[in-house]
């Protein structure tokens, strides 16, 4: 089958269906999609609150509890919803023909239980969400296996460190970004192996750096110049680094020097065939970010871990995940997961479903664990099920449904977003698509309020001492104003507090405290990293050492946009400029 051009119902841009894309929806029979590849991100993105937390109590034991939902909702704690106090079954209903499949779902979602947070295997780590086997962390958020840390976004197997976004494997390390295996060091970006280093850029296998960009296997460097041990060490004691104003001056300089260095088009590493960002181990993924692998045939896909295989239009799945469209979620060794949000462990052929676990056979399930050939969780035989699903599927066509804005879902779209019992800016959609209030209402999403917190301030943000060597034990959880103070678009909680672990940290590092409350340091780094989105482009290098005459004639596609300021080079050229 030939490609073929679109318009999205959504953004009404167009977009192409390739061959290839064909193939899969026919291999899984669905119908091809209605909305462009971004706003299938979006919509998916909308079904997702990592970070707004409310305190409520559990529907079940009656306990306070966590939570990322809206306490109109019916929650049960962590406890109570992996118990066996209660049984799905008991929210099941018969499918009614009379009404639309999503307009029954909206309704079954609002009775049957939730689980608070989806924090699993964890050791004193209350605050923590969308996380696995943490021990001692706090207000981690879609990060694994990590223990005494803090603030970590998207980050694995990481020991004794705080605000970092996408890195594996460090210790001791603060304000890391896409980052594997350093010790004893902050402020790196795409570095590797590093030891004792500081805001550096694309350095591998270095110790004792600072402000360099580029370096291999170096040491005792500053802003990528060579000195001795000793003359190293008097530079650094002048900077006054365990300041705040030290610090600030520091970053300064250096972002004013790694803009002067060019980029490579892609910051992803050991890929074969592949289009995107952020991938590692991956061959045949394309337009896919945040890939750690192996991963192979991969197609509009982001956030996933290792031994993904035969995916497309995905957000955030685990190890051993196969043959899946159009899923948020999906835990470890599940496979043919369509349509559906948070599958755990262990299921197979669901689709429709939500926060299922071990199960296999559901249509249309909420909170379903250990189920088998059950629709809106009731109970069928599987000849029944057999039956009764191809139905379904026929009259979610004949009978779709339509939300305020005129969009129409059947069978083979994601839940519509209206249908999310998240607002928009309580989820990840506003992290990677921000929109204003009015925007969002145009565009027909929900919108929560900015509250009144009234918080009694302990601590202004310029009474903060800029030394950490005068900071005091009693900041330990006094109330600090965030220098944003609510006025950012940033999830901004306004104040924050220091606990006990986070000071002694601070100390040990001989770093200044944070200005800014953990979700505007989160938007910062964030905003660091580029989007989400590819642009083809041709490599700026025009120096004739580089084995080309006049400007290089490669082309690829990157997510550096064309009227960004960064120099970006095809990975040759690159290569030819590291050190």
């Amino acid at each position: 089958m030939q490609a073929q051009n679109k318009i999205c119902q959504n953004c009404t841009k167009d977009f192409t269906i390739e061959p290839d894309d064909f193939g899969f929806y026919e291999k899984i029979k669905v119908p091809p999609p209605t909305f462009c590849p971004e706003c299938r991100l979006q919509r998916r993105m909308t079904w997702r609150n990592e970070r707004i937390l409310y305190r409520s109590n559990c529907n079940l034991c009656g306990k306070s509890t966590l939570t990322t939902f809206n306490p109109k909702y019916k929650i049960y704690c962590h406890s109570c919803w992996w118990s066996d106090k209660w049984d799905p079954k008991d929210y099941g209903r018969d499918y009614d023909f009379s009404k639309p499949f999503f307009e029954q779902y909206k309704n079954f979602l609002s009775q049957t239980p939730l689980c608070g947070l989806f924090n699993i295997n964890q050791i004193n780590s209350e605050y923590c969400n969308y996380t696995y086997e943490s021990k001692n962390c706090h207000l981690n958020f879609a990060s694994d296996m990590n223990e005494d840390t803090g603030y970590l976004y998207h980050s694995i197997e990481n020991r004794n460190s705080y605000d970092m976004l996408g890195s594996r494997k460090n210790e001791n390390c603060y304000e890391l970004m896409d980052c594997e295996g350093c010790y004893g060091s902050n402020n790196l970006t795409f570095c590797d192996g590093c030891i004792d280093s500081k805001y550096c850029y694309d350095c591998n296998n270095c110790s004792n750096c600072l402000g360099c960009y580029g370096l291999r296997n170096a040491k005792y460097y500053i802003f990528n110049e060579k000195f001795t041990q000793e003359e190293y060490k008097e530079k650094i004691n002048t900077l006054n680094l365990n300041t705040k104003s030290g610090s600030n001056l520091l970053k300064e300089n250096f972002n004013q020097l790694i803009i002067k260095y060019p980029r490579k088009f892609i910051t992803s590493k050991h890929i074969t065939d592949c289009t995107g960002d952020y991938l590692k181990n991956a061959q045949n993924c394309k337009i896919c970010f945040d890939i750690e692998g192996p991963a192979k045939d991969l197609k509009y896909s982001t956030y996933g871990v290792t031994k993904i295989e035969n995916i497309q239009d995905a957000y955030g799945f685990g190890v051993n995940v196969e043959d899946c469209y159009d899923v948020l979620g999906a835990g470890d060794n599940v496979q043919e997961i369509m349509f559906s949000c948070y599958t755990f462990s262990g299921s197979f052929d669901c689709s429709y479903s939500c926060f299922s676990n071990s199960s296999s056979k559901l249509f249309g399930c909420i909170s379903v664990k250990n189920g088998k050939y059950m629709i809106l969780n009731k109970q069928y035989t599987k000849e029944e099920y057999e039956n009764l699903v191809p139905k379904i599927i026929k009259h979610m066509s004949d009978m779709p449904y339509i939300d305020e804005k005129g969009r129409i879902y059947k069978y083979g779209e994601f839940f519509p977003t209206e249908l999310s019992p998240f607002c928009y800016n309580e989820t990840i959609a506003e992290e990677y698509f921000p929109l204003t209030k009015d925007e969002a209402i145009k565009q027909g999403y929900k919108w929560k309020d900015k509250e009144d917190r009234n918080y009694n301030i302990d601590i202004y943000n310029k009474d903060i001492p800029d030394n950490i060597a005068d900071i005091t034990d009693d900041i330990i959880n006094k109330v600090i104003e965030c220098a944003h103070k609510g006025e950012c678009n940033q999830q901004c909680t306004e104040a924050f507090k220091i606990i006990p672990e986070e000071l002694q940290f601070y100390r040990r590092m001989n770093l200044p405290i944070p200005r800014l409350c953990p979700n505007c340091r989160h938007y910062e780094r964030l905003s660091q990293r580029n989007p989400l989105k590819l642009w083809h482009r041709q490599c700026m290098c025009d120096k004739t050492t580089h084995n080309h005459e006049g400007k290089c004639p490669n082309e690829f596609e990157t997510s550096y946009a064309p009227e960004r300021p960064e120099i970006v080079y095809c990975e040759k050229c690159y290569q030819q400029e590291v050190y």
